[in-house]
């Protein structure tokens, strides 16, 4: 079984990563690709400048939480000379982002263990991150929850335990998860092929097909049920 169908066949036992859960009423679908002419009238290397677009949106229409991006070809990695790979960028996101204010806390799916933590704290990048393992069915994979408060890493370990439903951390601000607008990245992992508090979260388009069967569509923990063809 494919690490995909397994996680579309056990979606009803994760639990919500947020609180409330994302739902049609509550979230606004993003779109941070090329093909968004919005993008065009912000200067998409002004953190502030972003996080006021982002905030916008939610705002306007009453949302609480922003969702989307698996497989999106985003301009805005160019801001970083991080995702730079030879004579092309890594631009084509791997995980989704969920847009929440600073400080909103965040819970883990399902049970599993420590995999591990890191702070990446280049321009650009995660910050603190976590990196959790689970085993489904014999299959084990990983959940990545980046741009995280500093605090969210202070007190971990190794091969510590975590249930569903515990609390992993907090939504960390710009100063302290990569200069990004408040956000949580979090992705799926098949093959950690060595990393240890970091890994890939966006790739080239010469990689895609090879990081797309180690990172399936993280849609199944959040239900799927919301996304729909309102992208703001």
């Amino acid at each position: 079984m494919e690490l995909k169908e397994l996680l579309r066949k056990h979606q009803n036992i994760f639990h919500s990563i947020f609180e409330p859960e994302l739902n049609e009423n509550n979230t606004a679908i993003m779109d941070f690709s090329g093909a968004n002419t919005r993008l065009k009238s912000i200067d998409i290397e002004n953190t502030s400048s972003l996080d006021k677009y982002i905030s916008n949106l939610i705002v306007s229409g009453n949302y609480l939480y922003g969702y989307g991006g698996y497989l999106e070809d985003r301009d805005i990695y160019k801001r970083s000379p991080l995702f730079a790979e030879g004579e092309e960028h890594r631009t084509i996101h791997l995980g989704v982002d969920i847009w929440t204010p600073t400080g909103y806390p965040f819970y883990f799916p399902l049970n599993g263990k420590v995999h591990s933590f890191k702070n990446n704290n280049n321009y650009g990048d995660y910050g603190p991150t976590i990196i959790i393992e689970h085993l489904l069915e014999g299959m084990k994979f990983y959940t990545l929850y980046g741009h995280l408060s500093e605090d969210s890493i202070k007190n971990l370990s190794v091969g510590q335990e975590v249930k569903a439903g515990e609390k992993g951390g907090n939504i960390g601000k710009a100063s302290e998860n990569g200069n990004w607008p408040p956000h949580l990245h979090f992705q799926v992992i098949g093959d950690i092929m060595g990393y240890a508090g970091d890994f890939p979260g966006a790739t080239t388009q010469k990689n895609l097909e090879k990081y797309k069967l180690i990172c399936p569509d993280p849609g199944d923990f959040f239900g799927n049920s919301f996304v729909n063809d309102n992208i703001t």
